[in-house]
């Protein structure tokens, strides 16, 4: 899909399983924003309305499950990132050359029913770039997101939002599911991710958001996506 896609509001009677093979999925579901980058998926449940916008061009693809199968396999209740293992990852790629036509083979037949065994015992990300609806802590991520480069500590981001450092941890654990450490390095790999594809270089991303030297952005970047910023880059393109 080309850059400014836009996708209006609507939803399915079945289950939509999305993948991104490149590219940042950014969609709105049950009043919250996912922003899912490679690595994962997200988990539309039936009857889920849902809209979006690809800010940049980006390939993906769905997988539709029937709502009567998804409520027995246990796929989760409500909308969600899913982590894929190497092994789905595989299996969405083989797909993607070859898709499968209705009536499925007993080949097709068996190796979808393996995926959908792989997505039911996916581990759930929640949104993986989650919000708050805590002013302090919602005012805090939307300067940080404005300033994806910034490196002051907690403590002195804190005391310029009003709050202590062990105000501001709990609050991130309680709303965002993980320290505020985690959900900057998410927001840098996710504008890594668009920078790329724009073509700049790594060592002006590095620089860009708050990075030394670029070997410690490679292994902030190969840490959340198990690939080098180098390697995403060539997906890509």
């Amino acid at each position: 899909m080309p850059e400014d896609t836009i996708y209006p509001p609507h939803g399915h009677h079945w289950g939509e399983f999305v993948y991104s093979f490149s590219g940042v999925l950014e969609l709105q579901a049950e009043g919250a924003e996912f922003r899912v980058p490679p690595n994962f998926g997200l988990w539309l449940p039936p009857e889920t309305e849902h809209k979006g916008v690809n800010r940049y061009a980006s390939f993906h693809c769905s997988l539709y499950i029937d709502a009567e199968l998804a409520r027995t396999k246990g796929m989760p209740a409500s909308t969600c990132a899913l982590t894929i293992n190497t092994m789905l990852r595989a299996m969405l790629n083989h797909l993607r050359l070859s898709p499968p036509r209705p009536p499925y083979s007993a080949e097709e037949s068996r190796l979808l029913e393996v995926m959908l065994d792989q997505l039911i015992t996916a581990p759930s990300a929640g949104s993986y770039l989650p919000d708050s609806a805590d002013p302090q802590l919602a005012n805090l991520l939307a300067f940080l997101e404005q300033n994806p480069g910034n490196n002051q500590p907690l403590k002195q981001l804190a005391e310029q939002f009003g709050s202590t450092e062990r105000t501001l941890a709990r609050k991130a654990q309680r709303d965002l599911g993980m320290p505020l450490s985690e959900w900057r390095q998410r927001l840098k790999v996710i504008r890594a991710m668009q920078q790329l594809q724009a073509g700049a270089t790594v060592e002006t991303i590095a620089l860009d958001l708050g990075y030394s030297t670029a070997s410690a952005f490679i292994a902030m970047f190969r840490r959340l996506l198990d690939m080098t910023p180098d390697e995403y880059r060539r997906k890509v393109g």
